[in-house]
């Protein structure tokens, strides 16, 4: 989780309105047309700097026009629109408590709407094409998916395999929090850094195969999104749990490993202890629950009276409790359909979970990490003595070399072309061939 809260992840809740042109006096009869032309699916994006979100609205008419919104990457799906009219274009809203937000665009041509969408302030501008989206997450034509059935919808995931021939060895890459994808890149961050894909590309090299896979929402697997007020952290241990059970059935690889990345790393630790492993790579992974990492990070970045509102939230949710009025100020990160994830997550105990492991466990992190400090792999140590750890003193959280200003820091973030810290790949490839 980011340690500066971005002003994009206010995205993940939205209040949405869409104009085009329409004359002043417009007759029932356009009405009527426009209607037709509206019926069906659109997709689009709306055109933040460097992360462009994506969106599909659905029209359909049965009484009256009406319409749903779809956010993948945020595991919003078919939230309903509401308050259509067309008195100075097309107009609708995505009901949610704190927010304003709208699109007012225009016609391009029948099949594409252009405008601009504005939230709080904030406009970027946005598009609507007819039709669905085209980028499905298989970008490279030589790539090899694997797919596993899970409760809720297939999962798809990217196998990298040596060239040597096996049976191999095979990671099993988990990525962080966020939308994220396979290759370790975020629409909530500008631009991308590639360091899961580096990481299953160094392994590949040393003769070890990966199976990397994006979250749901993200990339290859933007339609297997759970709504938001149903995700729990569960979801994400089972979905690991299930490609864990897919690798131990397949006579091409031998042992399997698992690496976890930031909150990969509990999900991994939690699914080891039922799905198994052979051995277990924790990087930049939480040494303390949740609730404490994100009040940390809160009381950088809040005082006074929505200090103590967050510190009340947490509190509750520590419980098991939600919280159903959360300030404006706050809602980007307690919003109520978020709270019951926040507090499945929260149940967890890293330095615990970590202690019940019987597997030889490697603990890496980055002494530049601005996400998760370098104290949090001491925490880890000290719950499970005999796992082994690695710090890798200029290493920040995307696994790459960073300078100790945070400025220069986040700009690695979006900077593929940089290898990954140096002698990562050496420590992780020496650990799982022992």
């Amino acid at each position: 989780m980011m340690k500066k809260l971005s002003a994009f992840i206010l995205l993940i809740t939205m209040l949405v309105g869409l104009v085009s042109c329409s004359d002043d006096n417009q007759e029932k009869t356009d009405e009527s047309v426009i209607e037709d032309q509206l019926i069906g699916t659109w997709s689009g994006a709306i055109e933040v700097p460097d992360t462009p979100l994506n969106i599909i609205i659905e029209f359909h008419k049965q009484d009256e026009l009406a319409g749903s919104i779809s956010i993948p990457i945020q595991n919003v799906s078919e939230y309903p629109l509401t308050g259509l009219s067309f008195e100075e274009g097309i107009y609708f809203r995505m009901d949610l408590p704190g927010q304003k937000i709208r699109f007012e665009g225009d016609w391009v041509d029948d099949g594409r709407i252009e405008g601009t969408f504005t939230q709080q302030g904030q406009s970027f501008p946005f598009y609507l094409e007819r039709g669905s989206l085209a980028n499905d997450g298989h970008e490279e034509e030589d790539a090899t998916f694997l797919s596993v059935e899970t409760a809720y919808g297939e999962l798809e995931g990217e196998l990298l395999s040596p060239d040597s021939e096996g049976p191999h060895p095979i990671a099993l890459i988990i990525p962080g929090s966020g939308p994220t994808d396979r290759n370790g890149n975020s629409a909530a961050m500008p631009g991308e850094n590639d360091s899961l894909k580096l990481l299953a590309e160094g392994l590949a090299e040393q003769g070890i195969a990966s199976l990397r896979y994006s979250k749901r929402g993200a990339a290859e697997n933007q339609d297997a999104v759970i709504a938001e007020r149903d995700i729990r952290f569960e979801n994400f241990v089972n979905d690991a749990k299930a490609w864990i059970d897919l690798l131990h059935e397949d006579e091409r690889f031998s042992d399997v490993h698992i690496i976890g990345h930031s909150q990969g790393s509990l999900v991994g630790m939690l699914a080891a202890q039922e799905a198994g492993a052979d051995r277990i790579i924790s990087i930049a992974g939480a040494g303390k629950p949740m609730d404490e990492v994100l009040l940390e990070q809160l009381q950088d970045q809040l005082s006074g009276d929505l200090l103590e509102e967050a510190e009340n939230i947490l509190a509750k949710l520590k419980q098991g409790e939600v919280v159903g009025e959360v300030s404006t100020e706050l809602q980007n990160v307690f919003r109520p359909d978020i709270q019951p994830f926040l507090a499945s997550w929260i149940a967890y105990n890293p330095a615990e979970v970590i202690a019940q492991l019987e597997q030889p466990v490697l603990i890496i992190q980055g002494g530049r990490d601005l996400q998760v400090p370098k104290a949090h792999a001491a925490y880890l140590k000290h719950a499970q003595s005999g796992a082994e750890t690695m710090i890798i003193s200029k290493m920040n959280h995307v696994l790459k070399e960073a300078p100790e200003d945070p400025t220069g820091n986040m700009q690695t973030y979006s900077d593929p072309e940089l290898p990954l810290a140096d002698g990562l790949m050496q420590g992780i490839v020496e650990f799982l061939t022992k």
